[in-house]
């Protein structure tokens, strides 16, 4: 009897993980009237799942992404316009929450940043190659005459490798 309640208990927790997933998203309603589930569409495709971060909540499964089709559908049944219906999601979740957020002063960074970077890069390279460039000094009269020394012996020194026909 132990073992019976033992082994159904391993069940019960091994269970656990699959019972404490959330709940698939309900299925999307599309609106009635076509020109407006167009605009819900085109919206779709410009907000970011908070969730995923990398997919629109047109592609993502998350529940959260669900609800803000959802919400969308609603405000656009509802009358508001386009820039109204993101300018409720960007007050809601923040300017991340755009695909293409606008151009203010709280996202320069995100849209200027990579170029700023860019050039910062580019002026470091630039600088270290210019310093680099070490003019050669001239050889001394001693060194001078141990090239031409050296350069004579080997000049008559034959090639160990040279074949008749080499020489």
């Amino acid at each position: 009897m132990k073992r019976l309640l033992l082994i159904a208990a391993a069940l019960l927790l091994s269970a656990a993980p699959v019972l404490a997933q959330e709940p698939p998203p309900k299925p999307d309603r599309p609106l009635s009237d076509a020109t407006q589930e167009a605009r819900a569409q085109a919206l779709f495709d410009d907000i970011r799942c908070v969730v995923c971060q990398h997919e629109a909540i047109a592609d993502s499964p998350a529940g959260i992404a669900a609800d803000v089709r959802a919400l969308v559908r609603e405000q656009i049944a509802a009358g508001r316009s386009d820039e109204q219906v993101r300018d409720d999601l960007v007050r809601r979740y923040g300017d991340f929450v755009l695909f293409t957020p606008p151009l203010r002063g709280g996202t320069w960074l995100l849209w200027f940043g990579p170029f700023v970077v860019l050039l910062a890069a580019g002026g470091v390279l630039w600088l270290a190659a210019r310093r680099r460039s070490i003019a050669a000094e001239p050889l001394s009269a001693a060194e001078e005459a141990d090239l031409a020394r050296i350069l004579a012996v080997q000049a008559v020194r034959p090639d160990p490798d040279a074949k008749p026909s080499d020489h």
